[in-house]
């Protein structure tokens, strides 16, 4: 099979590739040049724009293939010049979206408001309402956080008569290349490799469930969706069998590491403003990920726990860099340990 893969090479992507070649299939990959990696010789790479593909009809039609799999699609604007461009060259579109369309996920940024959605989140589960879930008024309106809305992208290929669209629903994707850092932030990994003595977790997140899945299994899962037609015209979502809490996920990886300390969990109106996690986790966010198990027989190839380690082995080996306040702002052991003082824990 022929494939073309749009993005590809970070994160998710590369495990993508390499794994659609291992397996004999022809793949190009269309990007911008920017990520230094290596593929195999015989990876047909494509660089340009990915805001200007019809720039680059010609190349495509060159490569003429099956299917096409767009990583990283984020607004509508860039969903219709998808369709627009892949009409007449290629049969079918597999698109990466989000757990961020639902409902749900609108609730926990604040932006939806009434009840809380039933759990587990399946693929008929309620959509949000509200376009733009990562709107900035304080940001130019080019910014992508004003542009960005996964729904839009799924309505627009999935409403395609000239395309067969198949979408991929991702749950929070953690691993080895990782650019948000999630251990290293929010599972407290910092604070552990930091040998702080106790960990500070506010209650209702520290029992928050939110459905993660390691990046070489969602690999898998993209890999089985580009390569079977049943895929075409459905949708699906991807994530691990089973969600543990904050508190679970944030032991197991000191089990991994070794930390010994102590978590000491307190009430929102307890802890400062840098110590809480910005968003509302009063609905839990557990996705089911069966439909994809029992149509293309999805099953994930790299334990829970070897997902781990793996991701703290390359978690210690690329620390974000002191000066990048993106990663440290919601560390400051100063007024931790003002707080520990003040409830006698030192």
């Amino acid at each position: 099979m022929r494939i073309l893969i749009i993005g590809g090479t970070s994160f998710i992507g590369p495990h993508v590739v390499q794994l659609l070649y291992s397996m004999g299939h022809q793949v190009a990959v269309f990007h911008r040049g920017r990520t230094s990696i290596h593929f195999p010789n015989s990876i047909h790479l494509i660089i340009g724009d990915r805001n200007n593909l019809n720039h680059y009809s010609e190349e495509f039609v060159r490569f003429s293939p099956d299917v096409v799999l767009d990583m990283i699609p984020s607004t509508e604007e860039q969903a219709k010049s998808l369709v627009h461009t892949f009409t007449g060259i290629t049969q079918r579109i597999v698109a990466i979206s989000s757990q961020d369309v639902y409902r749900a996920y609108g609730l926990v940024r604040g932006i939806e408001t009434g009840g809380l959605e039933a759990i587990p989140i399946t693929e008929n589960s309620r959509l949000r309402q509200r376009l733009y879930p990562y709107r900035d008024t304080a940001k130019d309106n080019d910014d992508w956080s004003n542009k960005y809305d996964k729904m839009l992208v799924e309505r627009t290929i999935l409403g395609a008569s000239s395309l067969a669209g198949t979408i991929l629903r991702l749950s929070a994707v953690y691993g080895p290349r990782d650019n948000q850092h999630r251990f290293f932030s929010y599972l407290n990994l910092k604070r552990m490799i930091d040998k702080r003595p106790f960990i500070l977790m506010e209650e209702s997140f520290a029992d928050w469930r939110w459905t993660h899945a390691y990046v070489e299994n969602v690999a898998l899962a993209v890999v089985l969706a580009v390569l079977n037609d049943r895929s075409a015209g459905r949708i699906y979502n991807v994530g691990e069998l089973s969600t543990p809490s904050m508190i679970e996920f944030v032991k197991e990886i000191a089990d991994r590491l070794g930390w010994n300390g102590d978590i000491v969990l307190l009430p929102k109106e307890k802890l400062s403003e840098q110590l809480l996690f910005p968003l509302d986790t009063a609905q839990q966010l557990v996705v089911d990920s069966n439909l994809i198990r029992e149509e293309l027989g999805y099953r994930e190839k790299i334990s829970w726990g070897e997902g781990i380690n793996r991701t703290i082995e390359w978690e210690l080996e690329n620390l974000p860099a002191k000066a990048d306040p993106k990663y440290h702002l919601h560390f400051d052991y100063e007024k931790e340990d003002q707080l520990l003082k003040e409830m006698g824990f030192i």
